[in-house]
This record gives C-alpha cells, structure tokens and sequence, in this order.
C-alpha cells in the first residue's frame, strides 16, 4: 500500500513538472520548453568558484598575487574556458603583465587541480584574460562625475551673475 502511494506521488510530481516546463508549439502538440540556464553557464560559474579557490590556496607564484576571478566563459563543448581576471592592484601595468605570465604559466596544473574538484568528462583548456572592464567603467564613472561637478559650478556661476 505504501509503495502505492509513493508511485501515485511520483508521478503526480512528475506530471506538475512536465505541465510546467511545457508548451504547445504550432501544430498544437507540446513541446519541452528549454531550460532557464544553459549546461556551460552552469559549468562556467563552477569553474569560476573553484579556480578562485585554487588561486587563493594553491597557487604559490608571487607573480600573481591578489587575483580575482571576474568571469568565466565555457564553449558550448565545455572543450575551452576563458576566465577574466582583475588585479588588487591594477595600476601598475608591468605587475599586471607578470601576473598575466604568472597565470599563463600556473594554468596547466590549475587545470589539473581543477580537474580533480570537478566531475568532468573534459576538463576545459583554460586561457586567462585580463578583464578592464573595471577600469574602463572607473573611467566613465570618474568622467560623468567631473561632466556633473563642471555643470554645478557653471550653474553657480550663472546665477552668481543674475543676483548682480
């Protein structure tokens, strides 16, 4: 009797999900909707969480540094990876070069490591890319701030010349 129950159930659950996830397409058939996240975004922010671990905790190159990992773009093969890296100090464009080597050189057994974190039938070749996305947007935000002050102090002075 309880066995009973428990398929009844089951398949209550799985006929929600289908009614869920499901669409009629033109011939008035349905059809399984796709999902809200691809496999390789799933993958991509797993990767991201784990190479941040491993650069924090088993990376020893003093080139590298303070790193952060920004983002990580997966092929749809999940065959290659591109992780976008930021430094704590990125003013310093020869620090930010050898962190570059430091990580082109570290990224076969960060490879390795990450290989032994995840259950993966291919791990991903990674390639990092230094991510300026940061900078430029400290760029925009430093030049819409000063576009503002220079508008405030003109107004000022306008009306500084209308009171005389």
């Amino acid at each position: 009797m309880n066995k009973i129950v428990w398929i009844i159930q089951l398949s209550v659950l799985k006929t929600e999900y289908l009614c869920q996830n499901t669409r009629l397409n033109e011939k008035g058939k349905e059809k399984q909707m796709a999902r809200e996240f691809k496999r390789s975004d799933r993958v991509a922010q797993e990767i991201q969480k784990e190479i941040a671990v491993i650069l924090q905790r088993e990376v020893k190159d003093p080139r590298i540094g303070m790193v952060t990992v920004s983002d990580v773009e997966v092929s749809s093969d999940l065959a290659y990876a591109k992780v976008f890296v930021t430094f704590l100090f990125d003013n310093d464009e020869s620090a930010i070069d050898a962190g570059m080597k430091g990580l082109e050189k570290a990224s076969p057994y960060i490879r390795s490591l990450l290989g032994k974190a995840m259950r993966l039938r291919i791990v991903p070749e990674i390639r990092f890319i230094y991510d300026r996305s940061l900078i430029e947007g400290m760029r925009m935000s430093n030049l819409v701030s000063n576009v503002i002050r220079e508008d405030n102090a003109r107004h000022i002075d306008d009306d500084v010349s209308e009171e005389k």
